[in-house]
């Protein structure tokens, strides 16, 4: 099946040489998309980035559904949109069938998750799902887009082409082991990763030298062409370094860059937003420079987005 300009375009621009940045967006604890899709329009940010992604119950917490959320942002600005899809929510007839409404509505860029744990949820009770891991979601989506449903049986009509994304740590002690990990979800045809935020330029060097090494292991064809997206959280506040340092798994922020941040605290809020842009602004051309494939995570600063991009 032949698939449309707007997702030929972003599939250009995902492997071709020119910046290719796209913005994290979380939905509402609430039933109204309208003033975050406001907010994303006054700030300019549409006309300045190849796409968006939208989040699924980060941390395990309440928040309106990725899918229609996506359709939403995509309708409303006409670029497209990564949609969550969390393991810890749905068995795999759910997400076949999520797929499959997703499809109707030229939803077709999905980023496969395992999930926060749902011990870490702001609703009482809440069971994870998990019949097993986010691979599970790429093998689903590896035999929709050959026109059958995960039992085997064709689908009538095929949907149209899924494009499917993983993630991936930005560190870990055993580069080997991350690099293991890049391998499987490529095995399993992600056609793209997108990594934890990464601060330091060092680091961006060894996941792109590893991501290379991943794509030559992998037996999948469609991992030749696959891309890393290099993962950036600009940070502005000092206690926001140091909590993603302590707490975030596969995420490591420099100390050069927390004392810094803590100096600059020092002299009060004003002073401490003014050196955490300079220093994540920095960051940003930085790896932009050096691979330029980026996503944006800045819990909806859209003009903070902004700024960065210029």
């Amino acid at each position: 099946m032949s698939d449309t300009p707007l997702f030929t375009r972003f599939c250009e621009r995902l492997q071709g040489t020119e910046p290719f940045i796209t913005v994290e967006i979380t939905p509402p604890h609430g039933a109204s998309m309208a003033p975050i899709l406001d907010a994303i329009d006054a700030s300019g940010i549409p006309e300045k980035v190849s796409g968006f992604s939208v989040t699924d119950n980060p941390l395990a917490k309440l928040k309106m559904s990725a899918i229609l959320s996506a359709i939403k942002v995509q309708q409303r600005f006409g670029k497209p949109v990564i949609a969550t899809m969390s393991m810890r929510d749905r068995n795999k007839l759910s997400l076949q069938s999520s797929l499959l409404g997703a499809n109707d509505f030229d939803i077709r860029l999905i980023l496969a998750l395992t999930g926060d744990p749902a011990k870490f949820s702001d609703q009482p009770e809440v069971k994870g799902v998990l019949e097993r891991d986010s691979t599970l979601l790429l093998s689903i989506i590896y035999r929709l887009n050959n026109g059958v449903d995960y039992s085997g049986q064709a689908l009538d009509p095929k949907p149209a082409p899924i494009y499917p994304f993983a993630v991936s740590n930005a560190y870990a002690k055993d580069m080997k082991q991350l690099m293991k990990r890049m391998v499987k979800k490529l095995d399993y045809g992600a056609r793209a990763i997108i990594t934890q935020p990464v601060f330091d330029l060092d680091d961006a060097r060894r996941l792109l030298e590893i991501f290379e090494e991943a794509k030559e292991r992998s037996i999948r064809q469609t991992a030749k062409e696959a891309q890393l997206i290099l993962g950036q959280f600009p940070v502005v506040r000092a206690r926001t370094a140091t909590f993603i340092d302590d707490k975030v798994p596969g995420i490591s922020v420099p100390k050069a860059i927390i004392d810094e941040m803590n100096l600059a605290a020092m002299d009060g809020v004003a002073k401490e937003q003014e050196v955490g842009f300079t220093l994540s602004k920095r960051i940003f051309d930085e790896i932009l420079a050096l691979h330029p494939k980026v996503h944006l995570m800045t819990h909806n600063r859209f003009d903070l987005c902004s700024r960065l991009i210029g």
